[in-house]
C-alpha cells in the first residue's frame, strides 16, 4: 500500500490516530486532509499519551513528514500551543508542514460559533464551538477575503483582512446576536503572536503530496471526524463542515482519485457518538456506562462523555460503501472483555421493510428499528494477545461477523490503547 486513506467508519473517535501512528512507522508522509481542532487523535506509546488536535498523527516519527493540507482549517493559537506542548516533551516538530492555502480560524469565528449555537436554544447541534463551521463558511463565501496560512507571514496584509472582516462580523455580532463587538487590535495581536511561532512551517501543500506520490513514496491520508459526520453523507445537520469520507482526501490535498490505492476504514468494536443526533443502537443504563468507563469514552477535544451503544453493522456496511473501503481496522475489542452476550445490529426495519444501508434522509434514520443479533462474549482479557489465532473463538467469531457486515477484509485489530497492542494481519 503506497497511498492509503484512513477514515472513521462511525461518528468519530474510532482510534484513527492510533492506526495512523502505526502506519506512519513505515511512511514517508502523513497528510491531514480536512477538519480543524474540533478533532482529537490520541496516540499512546512507551507509556506516554499524546493528545493531538491539529497536528497529523505521524508527528512522533521524525523521519516522516506531516502535512496539514489545503482542506484543513487551523486556529494558529491552538497550533502554537500544540507545537509548544510537544516540544516540551521532546518532540521537535521539525517534520511539520502546513499548506499555504489552509484556512485560518480567527477569534471572531470562535465567537460566532458560540453565539450562533446559543441562539438555537433546544435545537442546538452540539458544535464544539471551536469556530470550524464559521471558518468553512467564510472559505465558501470568499468575500470579505478570509485569512489563509500564507497571510500569517505578512503583518500588513493580515491587519487589512482583519479590518475588512470585522466591519461585517461586528455588525452580525451586535445587530443579530446582541453580542459585544471585537477589537481589531486585540484580534490582530492574538493571531500575530501565534503566527510568529508557526508561520515557518508553510509550504506548497498539494505540490508536496504530488511529488511524494510521483517518487513512489508511502503516503498516509488522515481524516478527522468520520463518515457519518460528513457534510454531505452524514446524519445532517448533526455533522461537521467538511468531508471526512475518503473522497475528501482528494479534495483536501490536490491529488486525483486514481492516486489512491487503499482505503482503510476504522471501526470500534461497539459504537459511540458525541453531541446531538440520531443513534439507533444507543444504550442507557449499566451496559452503556460500562462501555464508557472501560473505553474511556470522553472527548479528546471537549472532554464531553460520549454516548455509547452496541455495534451498528448497518453503519459499518454503509461506511464501507461510501468510502470504497479495501480494508477494515477494528479498535477497542478489549473493551468488550467483560460481557457474556454481545448484541449486534445487523439491519434496520423501516416501515416494515428490512434495509442494510443507512437511509439517505436523517428523518428516516430516526424512525428505524434496529434488528439485533446476539453473539457470545469471551469474558477474558485480550490485552496481552498479539496474534489473531490466540484470541478466544468467541472474539474471532465477533470479528468474523464484523468483517462480513463490512464486506471488506480485516487488516488490524486493537486490543488496548497502546501502539504495541495492535494485531496486524
Amino acid at each position: 500500500m503506497s497511498t492509503v486513506v484512513v477514515v472513521g467508519a462511525q461518528w468519530g473517535d474510532e482510534g484513527k490516530g492510533k492506526i495512523t501512528d502505526l502506519l506512519a512507522e513505515s511512511a514517508d508522509l502523513v497528510v491531514r486532509y480536512q477538519g480543524g481542532n474540533n478533532a482529537g487523535h490520541t496516540v499512546v506509546t512507551g507509556g506516554e499519551e499524546y493528545k493531538l488536535h491539529l497536528i497529523p498523527s505521524g508527528i512522533l516519527h521524525p523521519d516522516c513528514l506531516c502535512l496539514m493540507a489545503d482542506g484543513t482549517v487551523l486556529d494558529p493559537t491552538v497550533l502554537a500551543q500544540e507545537v509548544g506542548a510537544l516540544q516540551a516533551r521532546g518532540v521537535a516538530c521539525d517534520n511539520l508542514r502546513i499548506s499555504y492555502n489552509a484556512q485560518i480560524i480567527m477569534p471572531y469565528h470562535r465567537v460566532l460559533d458560540g453565539v450562533m449555537e446559543e441562539a438555537q436554544g433546544s435545537g442546538q447541534i452540539g458544535t464544539t464551538r471551536r469556530g470550524i463551521g464559521p471558518a468553512y463558511t467564510d472559505k465558501a463565501a470568499r468575500l470579505p477575503l478570509p485569512v489563509r496560512f500564507r497571510d500569517l507571514s505578512d503583518a500588513v496584509r493580515l491587519r487589512e483582512i482583519i479590518d475588512a472582516q470585522l466591519a461585517l462580523k461586528n455588525r452580525i455580532l451586535t445587530e443579530v446576536y446582541g453580542a459585544s463587538p471585537l477589537d481589531a487590535e486585540a484580534v490582530f495581536g492574538e493571531v500575530w503572536t501565534a503566527a510568529e511561532q508557526v508561520s515557518q512551517y508553510g509550504t506548497d501543500g498539494h505540490r508536496l503530496v504530488q511529488e511524494a506520490i510521483g517518487r513512489g513514496q508511502r503516503v498516509i491520508f488522515e481524516g478527522a471526524q468520520a463518515t457519518f459526520l460528513d457534510l454531505d453523507y452524514g446524519t445532517y445537520p448533526f455533522v461537521t463542515s467538511s468531508h471526512p469520507v475518503a473522497g475528501g482526501a482528494c479534495l483536501g490535498t490536490g491529488v486525483g482519485p486514481t492516486a489512491i490505492q487503499d482505503v482503510l476504514i476504522i471501526c470500534k468494536a461497539y459504537t459511540t457518538r458525541v453531541g446531538a443526533g440520531v443513534f439507533p443502537t444507543e444504550l442507557g443504563g449499566d451496559s452503556g456506562e460500562v462501555l464508557r468507563e472501560r473505553g474511556k469514552e470522553y472527548g479528546t477535544t471537549t472532554g464531553r462523555p460520549r454516548r455509547c451503544g452496541w455495534l451498528d453493522g448497518v453503519i459499518l456496511h454503509s461506511a464501507a460503501l461510501l468510502n470504497g473501503a479495501t480494508g477494515l481496522a477494528v479498535t477497542k475489542l478489549d473493551v468488550l472483555d467483560t460481557f457474556a452476550k454481545l448484541p449486534v445490529c445487523v439491519g434496520y426495519r423501516l416501515d416494515g421493510e428490512l434495509c442494510d444501508t443507512v437511509p439517505a434522509w436523517s428523518g428516516d434514520l430516526e424512525r428505524v428499528e434496529p434488528v439485533m443479533e446476539e453473539l457470545e462474549g469471551w469474558e477474558q482479557p485480550l490485552g496481552d494477545l498479539r496474534r489473531l489465532e490466540d484470541l478466544p473463538w468467541q472474539a474471532r467469531a465477533y470479528l468474523d461477523r464484523m468483517t462480513e457486515l463490512a464486506g471488506v477484509p480485516l487488516k488490524y485489530v486493537s486490543v488496548g490503547f497502546e501502539r504495541e497492542k495492535t494485531i496486524q494481519l
